[in-house]
């Protein structure tokens, strides 16, 4: 469930931050970098891959735990 809930809150913050990355360059009439965008959406990707791994990342923190 943790790991499920980090996920998320990876893909939320990377969601708000992209938005608001692309609301003040707009705002500013500053064009839209696209490698800062690719650097914004590292969270995100990581957040999904979590989300699609998040059993096998449960079990593995889960086995790290117990030594």
């Amino acid at each position: 469930m943790l790991v499920r809930f980090v996920a998320a809150a990876l893909i939320g913050w990377a969601v708000i931050e992209l938005t608001l990355y692309v609301v003040i360059c707009r705002h500013k009439a500053v064009p839209v970098e696209v490698m800062q965008c690719v650097i914004k959406a590292i969270p995100l990707i990581i957040g999904i891959v979590m989300l699609a791994k998040a059993d096998a990342i449960a079990e593995w923190v889960s086995d790290k735990l117990d030594l």
